[in-house]
C-alpha cells in the first residue's frame, strides 16, 4: 500500500509551486501525459506513465519508455480524460490516502474545469477528501458533509469556502468573515476570507465543498 501518490499533469511549469520545482514533493509519482518528460527531466522515473502521447515526438516518448516500466498508452478519442484514468490508478490500484495533482489549474480552462470538477463524479465522490489540487498559488482541498479543523498554511493568505453543490447548514464560526446556518442552492465562491489564527473550523451538513487556500504573487 502506498500511502501518497501525486499525478503530474501537463500544465504550464511557470505555475508550479516552489517545492515541485526544487523536487522536495514527497511520494511517489504517475505522469499524466507530457508530465511524464517534466519527471523524468527532474530525475523522477514515474510508477506509473498515463496519456496518448499524440503531442510527443517519436523521441520523447522513447525516452518515457526508457524511464518507466508501466506504460498506459490510451487513445485520443475516449471517454475518461488521461487525469481520469491516472486517479482511477492512483486509488484502485495503489490504494492511495492522498492524492496530490499538479499541473492541472492552469492553461486552457476546459482542462482546468474537468480537473476541478472530478471529484464530483460518483465513483470518486467518495475519495474527495483524499484528493488536493496544488499550483503556485493555491491548495485547493475537497470535503464532505461534517466539522472539520483546518491549519493555515504558513505561505498563503487568503482562505475561501466553495460550493460546488447545493449544500445545507455552512457554518464559519471563526474566519475573520463569519457565516452561520447558510444553505446554498448553486455554486457559490465565499472568497477572500482569512484565518485570524492558524487554525479555523467549519461544517455544514450536505454537499460539497471546496477549500482554498491562496496568495497573491
Amino acid at each position: 500500500m502506498t500511502a501518497k501518490i501525486n499525478l503530474l499533469v501537463g500544465g504550464p511549469t511557470e505555475l508550479w509551486p516552489a517545492e515541485l520545482k526544487q523536487n522536495q514533493v514527497m511520494g511517489d509519482w504517475i505522469g499524466i501525459d507530457r508530465g511524464n518528460l517534466h519527471l523524468i527531466t527532474a530525475g523522477i522515473d514515474p510508477l506509473v506513465a498515463i496519456g496518448d502521447f499524440d503531442s510527443m515526438s517519436a523521441a520523447e516518448l522513447k525516452l518515457v519508455k526508457q524511464h518507466v516500466l508501466d506504460i498506459r498508452q490510451s487513445i485520443p478519442e475516449k471517454d475518461d480524460t488521461d487525469t481520469q484514468l491516472g486517479l482511477e490508478v492512483a486509488l484502485n490500484e495503489y490504494q492511495a490516502d492522498q492524492i496530490d495533482i499538479y499541473g492541472a489549474t492552469g492553461g486552457r480552462i476546459d482542462h482546468f474545469l474537468s480537473n476541478l470538477w472530478l471529484v464530483l463524479e460518483p465513483r470518486f465522490k467518495p475519495f474527495a477528501p483524499k484528493i488536493r489540487l496544488i499550483d503556485r498559488q493555491n491548495t485547493i482541498s475537497f470535503y464532505l458533509p461534517g466539522e472539520y479543523d483546518l491549519v493555515k498554511e504558513t505561505d498563503k493568505k487568503y482562505l475561501a469556502f466553495v460550493t460546488l453543490t447545493p449544500v445545507t447548514d455552512l457554518q464559519l464560526p471563526d474566519e475573520k468573515y463569519t457565516l452561520k446556518n447558510f444553505n446554498a442552492d448553486r455554486p457559490i465562491s465565499f472568497a477572500s476570507n482569512e484565518f485570524l489564527g492558524t487554525t479555523g473550523h467549519f461544517s455544514f451538513t450536505s454537499g460539497m465543498v471546496a477549500v482554498i487556500q491562496s496568495k497573491d504573487i
